[in-house]
């Protein structure tokens, strides 16, 4: 992005700012998105066009980064080094996941392949090489046409912290602090951490990767985060959204003049909830102004019982997919602001059994359907899917060919929607999801809601998808008895740790 652009915008944060959410809820003490153990096609690539529905790209960052609207699967860091990578990139071919979202940084703070030109992950040690040969992985990964994300792991980072110890969230004794599960994490307020991650960042960048997403962009939550002791020095009045929001900025600006896409995973409960906003020190609307893409965590095991109107949002995937996106777009629609620019929503979704909760089913290709439909049926084009154990359900995808016609039926129904909008609102032109924020001609989001269209969305998947077939529980799975959440909980997209 051009630096008189982000002086611009630099400026107008400064001056207008963005508004808070108001609280609904409680946060949990607990993580709970751990109980699971976490092909753009050439054609895509190379479009001048975003396909329907969207606006022509122009994008600022260097000339060939183009947008792509993703459908991905998470792969873990040893996965992507291991014989096993062979066989998942087998089944992806010929099917519509089109991208996938690889650890680089991963929850314990190991960085998964060399990185020669990064002086404080060779300082510390911190490689942990599963990924022997990056450049083989890259070239491989882009010859079957796939977009790739590289996901970073921000402020849990347990092995920086035993490192640097300065670095590190201090208890009022000054000791490191550990949180209920004994892991440290790093200081979100050290500036000295937001060049290590641009680091790494970078790295991952000059490796090859399209895209940087940062996952735990966040302060820990449990109990134990009552003997930290944040020090005036540091905070310099600044609250804990405050200073994840400059983060964010400072990253994106760093990162973007290395030509690729930036974005964050934050938990679905933030949003319209200023409790837990201010919990873990994500504020949606204002990380969506300084971010390409923002991905919430908006899995169904992940909300407890009652929210959205749901008796147990588990056994429900489609309503609680839908209902969640929804009050993304209220969210993000109240703090749109004429001339600024907003991050283009691709939302996580489950593809596990949550077999730990007292009311769940068992997640297959029907329940993946579901979700994925509730995405498109919410005005949105993109998704992903998690599975910490890398066992995904291959059934419940569509051949490139069925999503191809797919998406041809979607753009007439998003035309048809569109204009009528526009035709009620008396606008000249109908308003849509365009580019990353990288694009100087942004224009504001569209997620045009299609009321009633729920129940006739169930029978189609009922008639055209068959039942799945339970899958094996992880280890994960396992150590956790059955339980009811609370009404609303705080997740992430960790790895394999509970």
């Amino acid at each position: 992005m051009k630096r008189w652009l982000l002086t611009v915008i630099a400026f107008s944060l400064v001056a207008s700012g963005c508004s808070r959410y108001k609280g609904i809820s409680q946060p949990s003490e607990t993580d709970s998105k751990t109980e699971e153990s976490r092909q753009s096609t050439e054609e895509s690539v190379q479009n001048t066009e975003v396909e329907a529905g969207q606006l022509p790209m122009e994008v600022s960052a260097e000339p060939g980064k183009k947008p792509v609207k993703v459908k991905g699967i998470y792969i873990s860091g040893y996965m992507a080094g291991s014989e096993g990578l062979q066989a998942i990139l087998d089944k992806i071919q010929g099917t519509e996941i089109n991208t996938v979202v690889i650890d680089v940084k991963n929850d314990d703070g190991r960085i998964t392949f060399a990185m020669d030109d990064a002086p404080t992950v060779n300082e510390i040690g911190a490689t942990e090489k599963y990924i022997k040969d990056i450049d083989s992985l890259m070239a491989q990964l882009k010859a079957r046409g796939l977009y790739t994300i590289a996901r970073v792991v921000a402020f849990r980072d347990p092995y920086l912290a035993e490192k640097k110890p300065d670095w590190g969230l201090k208890n009022k004794d000054g000791s490191l602090h550990r949180d209920n599960k004994g892991l440290a994490w790093v200081n979100p307020y050290r500036t000295e951490v937001w060049d290590y991650l641009v680091e790494v960042g970078a790295e991952a960048a000059n490796a090859g990767f399209d895209e940087i997403q940062f996952d735990y962009i966040r302060f820990a939550t449990d109990s134990s985060m009552k003997q930290v002791a944040f020090l005036e020095a540091d905070t310099r009045g600044r609250s804990k959204t405050d200073i994840i929001t400059e983060f964010i900025q400072y990253a994106y600006e760093k990162l973007s003049s290395h030509n690729v896409f930036v974005s964050a995973d934050v938990f679905g409960t933030i949003i319209g909830s200023r409790v837990d906003a201010e919990a873990v020190g994500q504020i949606y609307h204002e990380m969506a102004c300084h971010l390409d893409y923002i991905c919430p965590m908006i899995y169904p095991s992940h909300y407890g019982d009652g929210n959205f109107g749901i008796d147990h949002p588990d056994t429900e995937p489609y309503r609680t997919i839908r209902a969640a996106l929804k009050l993304s777009k209220q969210d993000l629609d109240s703090a749109r602001e004429e001339g600024r620019p907003q991050a283009i929503v691709r939302p996580w979704l489950q593809d596990f059994t949550a077999s730990y909760l007292q009311h769940h089913i068992p997640y297959g290709a029907k329940e993946i359907r579901a979700q994925i439909q509730a995405v498109y049926d919410a005005g949105y084009d993109e998704w992903i899917l998690w599975s910490a154990s890398n066992r995904y359900t291959w059934e419940g995808l569509l051949t490139d060919e069925a999503a191809k016609e797919e998406a041809e039926s979607l753009a007439r129904v998003r035309e048809t929607e569109e204009t009528s909008s526009a035709a009620y609102s008396g606008t000249k032109e109908p308003q849509s999801e365009a580019t990353p924020r990288q694009s100087e001609t942004r224009e504001p989001q569209s997620a045009e809601q299609t009321e009633g269209k729920e129940e006739k969305a169930k029978k189609s998947l009922e008639e055209s998808t068959a039942e799945a077939e339970t899958r094996p529980e992880t280890k994960a799975d396992n150590k956790k008895k059955p339980r009811t959440k609370p009404d609303v909980v705080i997740v992430t997209t960790g790895g394999s740790r509970n």
